[in-house]
């Protein structure tokens, strides 16, 4: 059975995105850092199918089929390679340079990734793509959550988590600071609920730590 593993990027404040939708804080904090750049070689190994919103691919397919030299280059040949869904009822098409389309999907994205989540093969990964992240965190149907914070507050903009989402009942299961000062957190779903508040103030206390720690405060 396969997995969904979202990997977002936020700033401290939790913040998925900075005023007008911005998310120029992301690669200030990535590019260019080795250890990161390591680490996401390695997690691309384990993935097959990429879940992308409209705005997300719009921004991928204009950059990755474009990445011809460079760091960024072997990421960019596995990334290109591997199968793509787009979530969106205003696509016709999904280009992806001299490669091979992105399938559209214009119904709701949980019955399609329930579907798929039954198929063998590798995991899928949502890059991004708040509002269809935020549909399948709804639905329960993340199972890894690889939540990468960056040495940034924004202030304001939007958040992963809404305010009214339901409590789920997460285990932390690796750490791993990046040489630029991102620190990202890989999270586990348990597979029910959060019995109660305790566990979600667990959690956050733990993050917390972690985060101070990575500081160095």
């Amino acid at each position: 059975m396969k997995q969904v593993i979202l990997q977002e990027f936020l700033s401290l404040d939790g913040l998925a995105a900075g005023p007008g939708d911005s998310t120029d804080f992301v690669p200030a904090a990535t590019r260019g850092d080795s250890t990161f750049g390591r680490e996401q070689l390695a997690f691309i190994d384990t993935i097959d199918t990429i879940l992308l919103g409209r705005k997300t691919y719009e921004m991928f397919a204009d950059y990755w089929p474009n990445v011809a030299e460079g760091d960024d280059k072997p990421f960019a040949d596995k990334l290109n390679a591997i199968p793509k869904i787009v979530f969106s009822r205003t696509l016709d098409r999904a280009p992806w340079g001299t490669f091979d389309e992105a399938r559209i999907v214009g119904n709701d994205a949980a019955p399609e990734v329930r579907k798929l989540k039954q198929q063998s093969g590798k995991n899928m990964v949502v890059w991004g793509s708040l509002t269809l992240a935020q549909s399948l965190i709804k639905e329960g149907l993340v199972d890894e959550y690889r939540l990468v914070f960056c040495p940034v507050v924004l202030g304001s903009g939007r958040p992963l988590f809404r305010d009214k989402v339901d409590e789920l009942d997460m285990s932390l299961v690796d750490t791993t600071s990046h040489d630029l000062g991102a620190v990202q957190l890989k999270y586990t779903q348990n597979g029910r609920r959060a019995s109660s508040r305790a566990s979600t103030t667990k959690h956050t206390k733990r993050t917390k730590e972690i985060l101070t720690g990575a500081r160095g405060v």
